[in-house]
């Protein structure tokens, strides 16, 4: 009797601070654009603290908003892609990724052409991730009612959206919407403040791109093919200034490297060109598993000209016009020899340039960044002939040319060769073909950077180096280093999570042995003693014996005679990352999560389908065909929640032995919490 009371109590508690949550309120448009085109306009209101993920927001972090339009064929085609609104870009140090996300407001906008002159209406379905302490896998359905009269009327701005605009909230029910038949723009203002509040968050970021690519120019210059060529375009500027025209000599050296960034700079001009065309084209290089094969293949081909084989040089002929044109006097001329320099020196400067465009391109950062990165370089370049000439008492300091030269230059091959296999992993990872698995990178890594320390140790000698009479303390501590840096990697063949790579070599989950190399199937019980994992189960983080299927879960709790702990959860929510890495990894929670409960943890963003015979439609006519959507609607129905993370204490009857509770970073708390549950299971 007093079981029951209790548990009644438990239950009323429950339902009484049990809440769905929806902290995204929707409204939507459609604006007429021309006879057969129109766009449709999502508008998200965010309650305060809360936000949503762009769909560009990178792969390994939180879920990005997804666009489905449907029944297209044959009624309309998208004109380009689903374009959204400003986001702001924060580093997550849970997934180690940057994240795209949208605060307070978010719109969307996607331009369709008609083809079916009957066509009434068009649904939209969305899927998004809202997040605050907890996530929630959120999706809705939008009917935008398409007009009759497609015939555009040009009419004040205002005064349309005045008039017709009656946008409504929409749910999985599927509202309509109202038209707007407007041609004009409406007012962005707060567009513009949202980019400025943007560029904030991206300033950062731009001056490491901008240091990092000033110093790779500076670093090329102490190349075979730049090194030498210092000396001589000094003495260039210095004879002016020894026939009595010390001013002119200073600006010219000026304003040739001034024409050397410029150059660098007029290289990346086409890419805003691209990038106006398509506005996702970094996206779309960053994500295509083929351009990062392609980027592969050169950054190989040039570490291997880097280390001798060959060189990659510009043609012969080109280069002597050029040359020849720098005789002419004035800027024209001083021009043409920032020119001669840049392609004279190419085949060392080439693969350093292609390392700088390929990292740009591979990322989402658009062609503003590309011109960032190549202004760096060129100043990078630059700036040894331009202090040179303004200060030639320097000159002095300068070692003399020699092997050392040619050494620099292999040391960039063995680090591209390196970062090569960075862009085949990104391809890798995205078709998951598990060619280059993480033990497979970081093997690849080791014998990379062990060749480069015996090659600085001279045990191993490649074209164009000199005999090797004695290290020099320089050479001496970078073989040093890059041993030191081999050794380091072992340990990642068995397990070792390797912080000061992380992000290069693929995750732990993407390998041969994700739990570590001589891992058994079989786990540490309380007592200290082993026993096999269970069938249908397999170890969650820190080893914890996890069901992803209620049932199996449920079927093996009674069996051993504990309670259940039902672990609503998904693959790119923080918090439940969070939860998992700093509470329950600690040795007051891991023991009781290993030996005293049954974990089942659901995932909701789960996109496995389900068996056809397991697919069904909720009362409001929303489809469940996979698994998260699955186990999300069992939670709301069940236990009338929403969030993740969101922990359940429940007995074999299936009732709560105690109330639920979400994200909990207090780990006294979370203890206490699972203790109770566990106490009023053994009454």
């Amino acid at each position: 009797m007093k079981k029951l009371l209790l548990s009644l109590i438990l239950l009323v508690s429950f339902f009484g601070n049990a809440q769905i949550f929806d902290p995204v309120k929707w409204k939507t448009k459609v604006v007429q654009k021309s006879d057969t085109e129109y766009e449709l306009v999502m508008d998200a209101t965010i309650d305060s603290e809360w936000h949503i993920y762009s769909q560009y927001t990178p792969d390994g972090g939180a879920q990005p908003a997804s666009f489905e339009y449907k029944d297209a064929k044959g009624n309309y085609k998208l004109v380009g892609k689903t374009v959204e609104g400003p986001y702001k870009k924060v580093f997550n140090d849970i997934f180690e990724v940057d994240e795209y996300y949208f605060a307070k407001t978010a719109q969307f906008k996607q331009v369709i052409k008609i083809t079916n002159p009957k066509l009434k209406e068009v649904k939209v379905y969305i899927e998004y991730q809202a997040c605050k302490e907890q996530c929630i896998q959120q999706d809705k359905t939008f009917t935008f009612v398409i007009p009759e009269n497609k015939i555009v009327a040009t009419v004040d701005t205002n005064e349309a959206i005045q008039a017709t605009e009656q946008a409504v909230l929409t749910s999985n029910n599927s509202d309509t919407t109202a038209v707007e038949k407007v041609v004009a723009s409406q007012d962005n203002s707060k567009v513009k403040k949202d980019k400025k509040a943007g560029k904030k968050d991206k300033a950062v970021n731009v001056w490491v791109l901008f240091l990092g690519t000033l110093i790779a120019g500076l670093l090329v210059t102490f190349t075979p093919c730049v090194f030498p060529m210092i000396p001589m375009t000094v003495s260039f500027f210095l004879k002016q200034s020894a026939k009595g025209d010390k001013k002119k000599g200073r600006n010219n050296a000026l304003m040739y490297g001034f024409f050397i960034v410029f150059i660098y700079v007029l290289i990346s001009l086409p890419f805003h060109i691209f990038q106006s065309l398509s506005p996702d084209i970094f996206y779309e290089i960053s994500t295509n598993p083929y351009l990062n094969i392609f980027f592969f293949i050169v950054f190989v081909v040039f570490a291997i000209s880097f280390l001798g084989a060959f060189e990659i040089t510009i043609p012969s002929s080109l280069a002597n016009k050029v040359d020849s044109a720098s005789n002419k006097g004035g800027f024209v001329g001083i021009f043409f020899m920032a020119l001669t320099l840049i392609i004279v020196s190419f085949s060392c400067t080439g693969p350093a340039l292609g390392a700088v465009i390929g990292g740009v391109l591979s990322t989402d950062g658009g062609a503003t960044l590309l011109t960032i990165a190549m202004l760096g370089f060129g100043l990078g370049l630059a700036f040894p002939f331009m202090m040179f000439a303004l200060f030639p008492s320097m000159m002095g300091n300068l070692p003399k040319s020699g092997g050392w030269l040619n050494t620099v230059k292999v040391v960039f091959g063995f680090i591209e060769l390196a970062l090569a296999f960075k862009f085949l992993s990104m391809a890798d990872l995205v078709m998951d073909w598990h060619i280059l698995e993480r033990e497979t990178f970081i093997a690849v890594w080791i014998t990379l950077f062990a060749g480069l320390a015996l090659y600085l140790f001279g045990k191993i000698t490649l074209p164009h180096d000199s005999p090797l009479t004695h290290l020099s303390v320089g050479r001496l501590l970078l073989a040093l280093l890059s041993l030191a840096f081999t050794i380091y990697l072992i340990p990642g063949l068995w397990g070792a999570p390797l912080n000061l790579i992380s992000g290069f070599p693929p995750p732990m989950s993407y390998s041969e042995s994700p739990h570590g190399v001589g891992y058994k199937n079989m786990q540490l019980t309380t007592n200290g003693t082993t026993s096999e994992l269970p069938d249908l189960a397999s170890y969650g983080p820190h080893n914890i014996v996890t069901f992803h299927n209620y049932d199996d879960g449920l079927a093996y709790a009674k069996k051993v005679n504990k309670p259940v702990m039902i672990d609503f959860t998904g693959k790119t929510c923080v918090n439940c990352r969070r939860m998992e890495e700093k509470v329950w990894s600690l040795p007051q929670i891991l023991p009781i999560l290993k030996g005293d409960i049954v974990l089942i943890s659901l995932y909701v963003d789960d996109r496995t389908p389900l068996p056809k015979a397991e697919i069904y439609e909720t009362p409001n006519g929303k489809t469940i065909d996979t698994y998260g959507k699955k186990w999300s609607d069992f939670s709301i129905t069940k236990y009338k929640a929403n969030i993740q993370p969101y922990y359940i204490l429940m007995d074999h009857d299936e009732e709560n032995l105690n109330e639920p509770v979400g994200y909990t970073p207090d780990v006294e708390e979370y203890k206490t919490w699972l203790q109770e549950g566990i106490a009023n299971f053994k009454k």
